[in-house]
């Protein structure tokens, strides 16, 4: 035992370690919806594990009975490319035969979370040299730790578990600013509730004068209809018209524009064209297409400073990726360089929620062209983006719509940096709380420069 009371032990002796097992998938009664069960797929992005994609039933619990582990139980996950996955059960699970399961017993389980989280890629390099990567159960049971004394633990796991607290807190913030965001633009832009109630209250509520096709639709917004009266609803048409393009009855007085005429859709670069010429040149992370659902870069790939400004990213920027995993995101990930087969979208005319949220609003659309093996090959083009429509309201509506949208969007922004800086905070303290070089009133000083 160390001066300061910290010991190393193996993983084996803080408690059970269990191997999952998957009940027989040829009897489906084994499955159903009482008891999580726990695959690789579960484990990303989060600490603890609150729903999963499949579920037993109680038959199919019992019968793998012996590999049942309760809450509070820490899964990594040991075989293949996702080995070193580390989360936390939040009650009795069972996992399948790719993860390894430690049942702590006295020792303080979010310390031993937080010190496998760190070690992912230790965990890799100690797999098996065979085709699929494995780290068996002894291998697994066999591996080192550190562990200060239990009061040490709890209160290190505390400053990185309030830190992971605040940022799962705001992530389901920006959940709920996004899903308001597109709620709302779906109800005012695409089903156009506003404009049913103010035709309804123009027509004295008769639901027979508007179009047949909006007849069901304007009968469940009678009585909405009859309390609508904030000032932003007197902004929208209180008649429809029927648009022949895009074969549907919208508001009076609309126009319409493609999407590639509300914003500018600008295509990366092929950025290893563009190296910086020696390590010590100044340089941008690459930004691709697998750190869009990440929100960073990972820094292996560079590129000059020099390049075309138009692809350069910065914080707050909408960037749509058109090729293999369609997505539309909000950077937050510092500035960098666009790679090709993701668009940086912009414009001079329109706010940003205005294409923002437009474009989301077409994303199943592109999902499916781009899932169209027959027509292309996985992606959209250019005259997908001239194809799908947006409708332009009037500049008054357009004005009062930008506070509300705005505000939403821009709250989405600062949580999503508050977020970067708390993890990026995390990433460096762990390292330094594992090893015993920081103790934890420095820590805690470290945390509270960053929240003031």
């Amino acid at each position: 035992m160390s001066k300061n009371g910290w010991r190393e032990v193996v993983l084996g002796s803080l408690g059970k370690i269990v191997t999952g097992k998957t009940p027989k998938t040829k009897k489906p009664l084994n499955f159903g919806k009482d008891y999580m069960f726990v695959t690789p797929r579960d484990m990303d992005g989060q600490k603890h594990i609150y729903t999963t994609e499949r579920k037993l039933s109680e038959l199919g619990l019992n019968s793998v009975k012996n590999n049942n582990i309760p809450a509070n139980t820490i899964c990594v996950s040991c075989i293949g490319s996702d080995m070193g996955k580390v989360a936390i059960t939040t009650k009795k699970s069972v996992t399948n035969q790719q993860i390894n399961s430690i049942v702590v017993k006295d020792e303080d389980s979010n310390f031993i979370y937080y010190n496998l989280f760190l070690r992912q890629e230790e965990i890799k390099k100690g797999s098996s040299g065979s085709a699929v990567p494995i780290m068996n159960k002894t291998t697994f049971s066999n591996l080192p730790i550190k562990l200060p004394p239990l009061p040490i633990q709890k209160a290190i796991a505390k400053i990185l578990g309030d830190l992971d607290a605040k940022i799962e807190l705001n992530r389901k913030m920006n959940e709920s600013l996004e899903a308001m965001a597109q709620a709302l633009f779906q109800s005012w832009f695409v089903d156009f509730d506003p404009v049913l109630d103010n035709f309804l209250v123009k027509n004295d509520n008769n639901v027979e004068a508007l179009p047949e096709p909006l007849r069901k639709k304007g009968a469940l917004r009678l009585e909405v209809s009859k309390k609508n009266t904030s000032e932003i609803n007197k902004l929208f048409p209180n008649s429809f018209v029927f648009n022949a393009v895009l074969r549907k009855w919208v508001p009076e007085g609309w126009a319409l524009k493609s999407l590639d005429e509300v914003a500018s859709y600008q295509n990366g670069l092929a950025l290893q064209k563009f190296r910086p010429e020696s390590e010590n040149d100044e340089f941008l992370p690459v930004l691709k297409i697998s750190h869009l659902k990440q929100g960073k870069t990972d820094g292996k790939e560079k590129a000059r400073i020099d390049i075309n400004q138009e692809c350069i990213v910065d914080n707050g920027d909408v960037i749509f990726s058109w090729s293999a995993s369609l997505q539309v995101d909000l950077w937050c990930g510092g500035k960098c360089a666009l790679n090709q087969h993701l668009f940086k979208v912009t414009s001079k005319n329109y706010s940003k929620w205005f294409y923002y949220l437009y474009t989301k609003h077409h994303l199943d659309k592109f999902i499916s062209i781009a899932n169209d093996k027959a027509v292309t090959m996985g992606h959209i083009k250019r005259e997908h983006l001239r194809e799908a429509k947006c409708l332009i309201m009037s500049k008054e509506l357009m004005c009062s719509a930008d506070s509300i949208f705005k505000d939403l969007i821009e709250k989405q922004i600062k949580t999503k940096l508050e977020t970067r800086n708390l993890t990026k905070l995390r990433d460096t303290l762990l390292p330094q709380l594992m090893s015993g070089k920081l103790e934890v009133p420095e820590a805690m000083l470290e945390i509270e420069k960053v929240l003031n």
